[in-house]
């Protein structure tokens, strides 16, 4: 068994399902359908969408178990965005399910269709918050913690200033 850490995002109703935060409920219990066992699920946030996709997205992040390697699971990913009617198109536009896997406990995996950790972790508050909640503690390859990467992204920057050159 695999542990998996998945980020699971929408922001666009689901006529069955309806708005994104019950998309992302409704979600869950589908992967529990293809053999993915939930441990924990973060808190739903909302968060300013990236890009033209306009609306705003409920983000979340599930710690899960799961016999499936990665390959494998990226698949059944994909068949659940799909049957959620997720369609291939638009980079960055408006999506009823994004499901990305962020971390596994095998370590890192490179293929031409996946790298874990998730490429853009370390870059995306919006993964980061809800992440932290669940996996703070979780070590990516490069020896950080999941609490370490957000902290690099919310802290102040410094206050530079110019040496004040009026002088007598």
């Amino acid at each position: 068994m695999y542990v998996y850490v998945i980020a699971l995002g929408s922001n666009r109703r689901h006529g069955r399902h309806g708005a994104p935060r019950a998309v992302l409920a409704a979600a869950v219990a589908a992967l529990s359908a293809h053999g993915i066992a939930p441990i924990r699920m973060s808190p739903i946030v909302d968060t300013p969408a990236l890009g033209p996709a306009g609306r705003r997205f409920a983000n979340a992040a599930l710690l899960a178990r799961t016999p499936l390697e990665p390959p494998d699971l990226l698949a059944s990913l994909k068949t659940v965005e799909r049957a959620f009617g997720r369609r291939r198109g638009r980079r960055w536009g408006t999506r009823v399910l994004d499901l990305d896997i962020l971390l596994w406990s095998g370590g890192a995996w490179r293929s031409r269709a996946l790298a874990i950790p998730h490429a853009a972790l370390a870059e995306r508050r919006f993964v980061l918050d809800p992440l932290v909640s669940i996996a703070p503690d979780w070590r990516i390859p490069s020896g950080a913690s999941v609490r370490q990467l957000r902290a690099r992204l919310t802290r102040p920057l410094p206050n530079h200033r110019a040496p004040d050159r009026s002088g007598p």
